[in-house]
């Protein structure tokens, strides 16, 4: 006796798979919660030493009092460039031919940021404000610094990804690593601005 075997049997549907977020973004995110955390025990030292400063007048007596006028115009460029980078993001989603001309304008607007920050630290030491003049001079030129650092390795990031996409070749995470590490240059920024330089 043969027993016959059903090859019509009903297969079990296959399960979606669930969409792991690629290597470089995981990265990248890891990297952006510890650099927050680095900045903020920065942020924190400057609380600190002006709360302690004599009679809370800062900055110390002889030493210039930062250029706020004038860097709102720098903190507007950056925020404008994350802008500029959202409309990146949703033209990519459209057709990644689309990515590049806003990811352009926010290089550029970032790099006006880095140079504009350059020319206010030119005028800074010409006043007097130097690393070793006092605690102000030291915070200012140790966190705006490694900001700035920040922003050229993130423009370098946006360049990689114009490279890409002018290729032909850019992939979505790709984008998305760059979006990251800009987003955080940009809304690490406001923070800075407000804490330094008020």
């Amino acid at each position: 006796m043969t027993t016959v075997t059903s090859t019509s049997a009903v297969r079990p549907e296959p399960r979606p798979k669930k969409k792991i977020a690629h290597s470089g973004v995981i990265g990248m995110l890891v990297f952006v919660l510890t650099e927050i955390m680095f900045f903020a025990g920065l942020i924190s030292a400057v609380t600190i030493t002006r709360s302690t400063a004599l009679m809370n007048i800062w900055p110390p007596p002889g030493q210039p009092r930062l250029p706020v006028e004038e860097t709102l115009i720098n903190t507007a460029a950056l925020l404008l460039s994350g802008v500029l980078l959202g409309v990146a993001h949703f033209r990519f989603k459209k057709s990644p031919e689309l990515v590049k001309a806003p990811l352009i304008a926010a290089m550029l607007l970032g790099a006006a940021f880095v140079g504009l920050q350059g020319a206010e630290w030119v005028a800074l030491l010409a006043q007097g404000l130097t690393p070793q003049s006092s605690a102000h001079g030291a915070f200012f030129y140790l966190i705006v610094g490694i900001h700035g650092l920040h922003a050229l390795a993130a423009i370098g990031g946006l360049a990689y990804v114009l490279r890409r996409a002018q290729q032909g070749r850019l992939i979505a995470s790709e984008l998305h690593t760059a979006e990251i590490f800009w987003y955080f240059v940009v809304l690490l920024w406001p923070v800075i601005y407000g804490r330094l330089y008020f």
